[in-house]
């Protein structure tokens, strides 16, 4: 039987919960106490395989629906999310440890992608061009593009689904989703939730859902020809074996990697703005978002006042971590004891390498995966190789630039691998013209002041260099999920050929 509290928000969601298949299942702790959750069934390649024929049918149903229509039941999908959002954000908490307040705003943006999609039903569209030609016109068509393969990360268990689903689904598309095996009880309650929805419209199987614990099965979907998208969300490491597996079959890859994520804050800046951003940018989510504050460069002149905020707020953080199911608390568990690991490593090596580690820096003695938020202070004016790693939990590194190097401070940010998020805390008009400038900041997200965490949908999100390149969300992201026609239309008697060619 799944665990007592599982069992009970399945039934708040009004769904019966998954069947536990004992000893072999799919094993679901809670990051917070190590408590076993569930033992789930899992799907082997063959099962995977016949869901991508059941997506592929329903793609050729769904795509001449009308733009509107599956608007509408992406809307329905909205109502149902809206319904449950407790019972939802209670899942999201128990399974990867979010605290309950941002397991809330997790399913929040799962309710504000439906609605963003549902309107974007209704203004999809292509341009009509110039034609050089007498009695001609050229347009452009936007078509549904075909079976989308989403693979989503435990950290936004549910979020990053709706990014992809809800606009394919207005797109013409259907969907598989491999969610994260660390997040499989979040990808089956949202599953049998929306797939009703689908169902009662004839388009069912234009939801599938695959949970995997063998790397070969979320292989074999990968190299599926039928799969023109693969969208996948996760590591850098991750990135480089999916990228080449699609691009060996010339289809599409959407990624979202990791972020290496950097503040700058110069002597102009509000400090008290900055600190908070800064604490709830590196601690939030107990350091295991994308868009995490990593790194801090702070300008010379106020970086020892900058510390004098940073260093209280992160004693108080120390004194708040705990059961992410109580919203007293700001810090719950990092997922797993392999994150525990690596954080504790990473913190040795800091040290080891000179650096100051002002507040925190321990794994806690309890059970769970609890870590402190941790402070390093690193010296200045020389580079600290443990900077340009991203470790997935909640250490930031606080270094400071000369006075005047805002030029340094924006290499320093650029330096390494990833390119996801950024920002800038300063009143100055000149470092915000500076920071957006072609040679500021690279990233695909750059903020002035406001932190690197807490993207809304609207806006396309994504990053440069080894974060993936991809978007998803809003803007224009939807065009990823569709295909382009550029079509002619001679409504003349003659046949002029383009550029004036002539051929009697």
């Amino acid at each position: 039987m799944a665990s007592t509290e599982i069992q009970n928000i399945f039934a708040e969601l009004g769904l019966t919960p998954p069947a536990d298949v004992g000893e072999g299942g799919l094993v679901i702790k809670d990051p917070s106490n190590g408590q076993t959750l569930a033992r789930l069934a899992t799907h082997d390649e063959d099962a995977a395989l016949a869901m991508v024929d059941k997506a592929q049918a329903a793609f050729k149903k769904l795509r001449n629906m009308p733009g509107p229509k599956r608007g509408e039941l992406v809307r329905q999908m909205g109502e149902m999310l809206r319904t449950h959002k407790e019972g939802l954000s209670k899942l999201v908490c128990a399974e990867v440890g979010k605290g309950i307040e941002e397991a809330r705003g997790e399913v929040q943006e799962m309710i504000d992608i439906c609605d963003f999609a549902t309107g974007l039903s209704r203004t999809l569209g292509g341009r009509t061009l110039m034609s050089e030609r007498d009695g001609h016109r050229m347009m452009e068509l936007w078509q549904p593009l075909g079976v989308v393969l989403c693979i989503s990360a435990f950290n936004f268990p549910v979020a990053v689904w709706s990014w992809n689903a809800a606009i394919a689904f207005v797109c013409g598309d259907s969907v598989v989703w491999k969610p994260s095996p660390k997040a499989a009880l979040c990808g089956i309650a949202v599953h049998e939730l929306l797939k009703p929805v689908l169902d009662k419209a004839g388009h069912g199987d234009a939801m599938q859902l695959v949970l995997e614990r063998d790397v070969k099965v979320a292989e074999a979907l990968v190299d599926d020809a039928r799969i023109p998208l693969v969208s996948a969300t996760g590591s850098c490491a991750m990135g480089r074996k999916v990228y080449p597996r699609v691009a060996s079959r010339l289809a599409r890859c959407l990624l979202e990697l990791g972020g290496n994520n950097a503040i700058i804050v110069d002597k102009t800046a509000n400090l008290d703005l900055a600190a908070h951003a800064i604490a709830f940018g590196a601690a939030g989510t107990a350091g295991q978002r994308c868009t995490s504050t990593r790194r801090v460069f702070v300008e010379a002149a106020v970086a020892d006042a900058l510390m004098g905020k940073l260093e209280p707020a992160y004693r108080q953080l120390s004194e708040r971590i705990g059961d992410p199911r109580d919203s007293a608390n700001l810090i719950g568990p990092l997922i797993d004891e392999a994150a525990v690991a690596a954080f504790s490593s990473a913190v040795e090596r800091a040290a080891a390498a000179g650096g100051d580690v002002r507040v925190g820096g321990k794994a806690l003695e309890r059970d769970g995966n609890f870590v402190q938020p941790t402070l390093v202070r690193v010296p200045d004016g020389q580079p600290f190789p443990l900077m340009a790693e991203e470790t997935f939990a909640p250490i930031l590194y606080v270094q400071a630039f000369p006075d005047g190097g805002l030029d340094e401070a924006i290499a320093s940010q650029n330096s390494v691998e990833q390119g996801l998020s950024s920002a800038i805390f300063t009143d100055s008009l000149r470092a915000v013209e500076r920071f957006y400038s072609p040679d500021g900041s690279d990233c695909g997200i750059a903020n002035v002041n406001l932190g690197t965490s807490g993207a809304e949908i609207g806006g396309a999100f994504g990053g440069e260099k080894e974060t993936g390149g991809g978007r998803e969300a809003g803007s224009d992201a939807w065009k990823s999920y569709m295909r382009r026609q550029t079509c002619t239309i001679n409504g003349s008697d003659a046949l002029p050929l383009a550029q004036g060619i002539k051929w009697e």
